[in-house]
């Protein structure tokens, strides 16, 4: 036991030590770098790279986050040397770690993690924007100005005085950091181990020094002339106010780093070699140790960056060893290394610095927040950081990010149409409040009163105010001869009429609206007074006549429960069918023990039907009584016609998958061709299963679809078995099966090909993250199927890649192309939101 644990911890120990170099040769160039950007000594940056390595990797909660200088805090501190210089700005880094100590003893690491996702990517991509202007000028052969506008506003005269040499270097450094991580070939695979960061500068660097040319070089000063912090000396507010934005802004962006280190992980590696998930009040806790210590010695403020942490997860490192390894080589180099540093050109750290800011902008962050609607509050935020500043721009956002959400829960749309016969409808979309009783009232007082009226409610509240004018206008509209129906979002329905105002309860709780009543519970109570009026103070409104309605053309077999309708009366699927089974169980009891007292009187008891029989028997009933009248004149069509399906979906046998749910897809949609796995075994392939090829075949030949799309899920089992699998399992029809999985499993291991994520976050885990490459790998064996391949050189059929998150009920679509990481993007396909 004891020499397996050695040999654990010496294997543990090699990988530390080979990522521990790979994020030395990262944080090297790029330390010196962001120190440049700041206008700070560039020694600061290498004190706070190996603080952040030494410090933080020890004393912090996520093992495997590599800490330093980052480009996050670039403006911020930027900004403090302009009005407070070095020293002080020292001091501020210093109390900005105390104010972290501090709230990691309040334990509010969690409540960091608060702020909109759109306002922190809007915050990130104004600090790039800011760093790519500032240092656009020195890639020109110029100096940064004080601000982003005072940058934008001498890019004119900075450009009719260009310096080549400078424009040259920095053009060299761009091309290599971009190009880098694309060479082909084998020599290409061996030289990508090189970090694409140190391969541009020491290219620059060698080019310059070979040409002769004269250019700003770094400079780092004897250590003995270092600058140490001073007391702080400024206006008390403005003091406060710098040490609050270090903190907020490093605490954000160390935590979220954290927590992407920790998807990360979860995706790249099995459960047997994974560290400890991050402990977010003791990373914070680390991160304002290394802050003092950092502003102590002089350096640069410190948080998690993520680029670092990436590289340290995909080397290899084991532990958080790592972390303090890296720290100690910069260490080392900052006291060896000196006469080499000082041959780096300003102006290839100048544009590797401004590469790191445009990257800041993402393009997947931009996708997502448009997505949900939330572009706004991203757009004010870069403007807004652009414009004013960190704090300022945080500030904003917030601003806008509440604005926006009042007016979200405010916007009621409400229109009226007519229809044929006579008939109104009004649709009210979103929340029924006292602000739009006046245009409620408006649209309402236009339909005449001895017409029928259609009222589609889509929200999920009605205060007591809309509900009261709701309710007037019903009395009204029957008592003059008008009928009316009311539906919500659950789809249900009623009608009213003056013949049964008496047995008239509110149209309003059927229809799925949470309302507030004349008595402030929903909807009061009692019936129709005398004569079939209905008094104000004791009538019913208008909820229980939908769920009267509703109730009685619910058939028997579906109960009650809502999450049963509409797709099933089997209702397996629900919580609640354990309550059920145990009734059921007491019910088969008494009916044993009542046949075993009829028996002897000569009665046969009969034979209990399978529990399987009843429910397929119970929902094919169903689906005669309640479905067939709807779709049978559909149905006859197809019949006559034929089947012309726009798509061949092929997806996993998994039963939770209801492919005409997910797709809102009706008969005659799909062709649909379902496995273990969704695999497409290639042509040829041993152990090959002709049925899938056949009908691969008969889809894009004969049915002549427009596109196939490979659907997978999250949770399946056969992924699960690929991933468990080992050589001395014994063979079995199903093993033989998952064989044509392999090439996924391949795919997932191999670094020469693209994996494959969710837009917005990392996968979950292993069995997600083969789940999602499988979906990339299975479309690539339909391209060697020969009619797929024919018709895709034709430009007449589309593959599509779909893969579906059960949990979450969500689904998203393979994007075209690569991200700027080179990853396969699944992006989520959104509700469709109420625009009201």
């Amino acid at each position: 036991m004891r020499k397996g644990t050695r040999e654990e911890s010496r294997k543990g120990l090699s990988a530390d030590l080979s990522a521990s170099i790979a994020v030395f040769l990262i944080a090297l160039p790029l330390s010196l770098g962001i120190a440049l950007a700041t206008g700070a000594p560039l020694q600061a940056g290498l004190v706070a790279a190996a603080v952040g390595g030494i410090v933080a990797g020890r004393l912090g909660g996520a093992p495997l986050q590599v800490s330093g200088p980052a480009a996050g805090l670039t403006v911020v501190t930027a900004e403090l040397i302009q009005h407070y210089g070095w020293r002080t700005t020292c001091a501020i880094t210093v109390l900005a770690g105390c104010c972290q100590l501090g709230l990691a003893a309040l334990r509010t690491a969690r409540s960091a993690l608060m702020v909109s996702p759109a306002i922190v990517h809007g915050m990130l991509a104004g600090i790039g924007v800011t760093i790519a202007l500032a240092q656009l000028h020195i890639v020109l052969g110029g100096t940064p100005q004080s601000s982003a506008v005072a940058n934008v506003q001498g890019l004119p005269g900075q450009l009719a005085d260009l310096h080549p040499a400078a424009l040259g270097i920095s053009a060299l450094t761009v091309l290599i950091l971009l190009g880098w991580p694309r060479l082909p070939g084998r020599a290409g695979r061996a030289l990508r181990k090189v970090p694409a960061a140190l391969a541009a500068v020491a290219t620059a660097t060698a080019f310059a020094a070979l040409a002769g040319l004269t250019l700003p070089r770094v400079d780092l000063p004897s250590w003995r002339s270092h600058a140490l912090p001073e007391l702080p000396e400024g206006p008390v507010l403005g003091l406060i106010a710098a040490v609050l934005t270090i903190t907020l802004v490093g605490s954000v962006e160390s935590l979220l780093s954290a927590v992407a280190t920790d998807k990360l992980i979860a995706s790249e590696r099995g459960t047997a070699n994974r560290p400890p998930r991050a402990d977010l009040n003791r990373e914070l806790r680390g991160q304002g140790a290394a802050n003092i210590v950092s502003g102590a010695l002089g350096g640069l403020p410190i948080t998690g960056v993520a680029v670092r942490s990436v590289a340290n997860v995909k080397s290899g490192a084991a532990s958080r060893k790592s972390s303090m390894m890296h720290g100690f080589w910069v260490l080392l180099a900052a006291g060896l290394l000196v006469p080499v540093l000082d041959l780096i050109p300003l102006a290839a750290l100048a544009a590797l610095v401004m590469a790191v800011g445009v990257q800041m902008v993402s393009i997947t962050h931009l996708r997502s927040v448009t997505r949900h609607r939330e572009i706004l509050v991203y757009g004010t935020t870069i403007a807004a950081v652009v414009l004013g500043g960190v704090l300022e721009g945080v500030a904003v956002g917030i601003a806008v990010a509440v604005a926006l959400a009042l007016h979200r829960l405010a916007r009621t749309r409400i229109t009226v149409e007519q229809l044929a016969g006579g008939a109104h409808r009004v649709c009210a979309r979103g929340q029924l409040t006292f602000l739009a009783v006046p245009r409620l009232s408006r649209v309402l007082n236009q339909i005449p009163h001895d017409r029928h009226a259609v009222l589609e409610l889509d929200g999920s509240f009605m205060d007591h105010a809309a509900y009261e004018t709701l309710q007037d206008w019903q009395d009204s509209h029957l008592a003059h001869g008008g009928t009316l129906e009311v539906s919500g979002r659950s789809g249900a329905s009623a009608h009213a009429s003056e013949d049964d105002r008496s047995d008239r309860a509110g149209l309003l709780a059927g229809t799925g609206i949470g309302s507030e009543g004349p008595d402030g519970v929903g909807g009061p109570g009692g019936t129709g007074g005398p004569g079939g009026r209905t008094d104000r103070s004791d009538r019913a409104g208008l909820a229980d006549l939908v769920q009267r309605a509703d109730r009685s053309r619910r058939s028997p077999q579906r109960g009650g429960h809502q999450c049963c309708r509409p797709w099933t009366p089997w209702q397996n699927h629900c919580d609640h069918r354990a309550a059920e089974s145990r009734t059921a169980a007491t019910a088969a009891e008494a009916a044993a023990a009542a046949a075993e007292t009829a028996e002897p009187s000569g009665i046969p008891a009969a034979a209990p039907r399978r529990r399987g029989a009843g429910q397929l028997a119970s929902g094919i009933g169903a689906f005669q009584r309640d479905t067939a009248p709807h779709v049978r004149d559909e149905l006859a069509r197809l019949a006559r016609e034929g089947q012309r399906p726009s798509q061949l979906f092929l997806t996993c046998a998994d039963s939770r998958l209801v492919t005409s749910m997910i797709t809102a897809s009706g008969p005659g949609d799909l062709f649909t061709v379902r496995n273990v796995g969704n695999l497409v075994p290639l042509p040829g392939a041993e152990s090959g299963d002709d049925s899938v090829a056949a009908a691969i075949e008969y889809a894009v030949d004969v049915l002549q679809v427009d596109s196939i799309t490979v659907c997978g899920h999250s949770g399946c089992g056969a992924m699960q078995a690929l991933l468990s699998s080992s050589p001395s399992t014994p063979m079995t029809p199903l093993r033989r099966w998952l064989r044509h999985g392999l090439p996924s499993l391949e795919r997932m291991a191999s670094r020469h090909h693209a994996w494959a994520r969710i837009s917005g976050r990392l996968p979950a885990d292993a069995v997600e993250q083969l789940c999602l490459t499988n979906v990339v790998q299975q479309l690539e064996h339909l391209k060697a199927h020969e009619a797929v391949a024919r018709r895709l050189a034709e430009g007449t059929l589309e593959l599509h890649g779909m893969y579906f998150h059960v949990g979450e009920a969500q689904a998203y679509l393979l994007s075209e192309g690569q991200d700027f990481y080179d990853c396969r993007v699944f992006d989520s396909v959104g509700q469709v939101g109420q625009h009201a």
